[in-house]
């Protein structure tokens, strides 16, 4: 996949190199192309670092404007400025990056920044709605501090939903009209108001799972227990602490289901004697545990389930453990790893075990597990 990245003159300018690394990082190939007001911002051998190619400025370099779009996927421009919108709207082509979106015959994207007055501005409102009528998609913006001290609407989507947003538009949909119910990250059963039970799942895996099922057109329910990261682009996001939220929060939104898959790694055990006031530190603490519901198995048992899919994170007994688990929850899929291997990291070695077999997926990021694991799953589910 090949992808054009316009970058016009604004702040925003900053966050461009980090929207190219996260492009290229997926496999995309990335050409830039740059305005001269772009350059007061951000310099051109910093982009052609991180896209590996030569940076595009000028309008005089031949055929340019029709040779690149000819061979792109889709041309994006980030920051899209209040004057570049105005161009595009009014097929003004008096520079290579605006020529560019005039002689495209692919997908043209525009994520809006500009201080929140000239968003709300009516030259730029008429401006919108045209470029809307035309076909053209917009990306945010989104409301927040902008770099000028106000509050508003007028701040550039985040680096991260872009990319997200522009993979699933570019990927094939695959899993289009299919409805997945994705849990991840850790639980935490209180001790007392300020100590839990936890683990140390980061919950990297089951969000790369989410995104990939979002990028093939699948809907997506991520319920997640506390992590430290971004909810995908598109993905509805219901935040839970301890396994018995979980389980509701998972019942409450099953009607419809066509996929299930418990990535989240769930407490084994909850407190029964938890305190309503902080513990003092004593000599010895003796905590009564009782097992927590099984998520996995409560689903796998309804009447009509989806398709389950369940992980297992073992120490030892890899295969023996996984297979056992595959019967005793009655669930189609069992992804199954070494904890050590994976807690915490930004990639993962796995084997899917199925009734016909198993297949080991070699290391990889999580990311591309993610996406070996939806492929599989779309083989059982077409």
């Amino acid at each position: 996949m090949k992808i054009i990245l316009g970058i016009t003159g604004g702040i925003a300018a900053y966050k461009a190199p980090e929207l190219i690394r996260l492009f290229v990082k997926t496999g995309i190939e990335v050409e830039v192309v740059m305005t001269d007001a772009a350059t007061r911002f951000v310099t051109p051998l910093t982009l052609q670092a991180l896209s590996g190619k030569p940076v595009h400025l000028s309008q005089w370099e031949g055929m340019m404007h029709i040779d690149l779009s000819r061979q792109a996927d889709a041309i994006l421009v980030a920051p899209a400025t209040a004057d570049f919108i105005a161009k595009v709207a009014n097929g003004h082509a008096d520079d290579l990056l605006s020529s560019l979106c005039l002689a495209r015959d692919c997908p043209l994207y525009l994520a809006p920044a500009m201080n929140r007055q000239m968003w709300e501005n009516a030259a730029t409102r008429r401006n919108i709605e045209r470029i809307r009528d035309d076909g053209i998609h917009l990306i945010g913006p989104e409301e927040g501090i902008q770099a000028c001290g106000e509050t508003g609407f007028g701040r550039m989507t985040e680096p991260d939903d872009i990319a997200s947003l522009m993979m699933s538009s570019l990927s094939a949909k695959t899993m289009l009209g299919k409805r997945f119910l994705i849990t991840a990250g850790p639980t935490q059963e209180p001790i007392d108001p300020v100590r839990v039970i936890t683990n140390l799942s980061s919950g990297k895996m089951g969000y790369e799972i989410a995104a990939a099922a979002l990028q093939r057109g699948a809907e997506v329910v991520l319920v997640s227990g506390p992590t430290c990261l971004s909810s995908p682009y598109g993905a509805k996001l219901v935040s839970v602490g301890t396994a018995q939220q979980m389980l509701e929060a998972v019942m409450e939104n099953i009607e419809g289901i066509d996929v299930f898959v418990g990535v989240a790694a769930v407490s084994d055990y909850h407190v029964v004697n938890r305190s309503g006031e902080k513990l003092k530190k004593q000599e010895r603490l003796l905590l009564e545990l009782e097992p927590n519901p099984d998520i996995l198995k409560t689903v796998s048992s309804l009447e009509n389930p989806p398709f389950c899919v369940g992980f297992a994170a073992e120490t030892e007994k890899l295969h023996e453990n996984a297979r056992a688990k595959l019967e005793n929850k009655k669930v189609q899929m069992i992804v199954g790893n070494l904890a050590r291997d994976a807690l915490g990291r930004d990639d993962n070695e796995v084997a899917i075990f199925t009734k016909e077999g198993v297949l080991k997926l070699p290391r990889a990021s999580k990311r591309d597990i993610a996406c070996q694991i939806l492929e599989e799953i779309g083989k059982r589910i077409s």
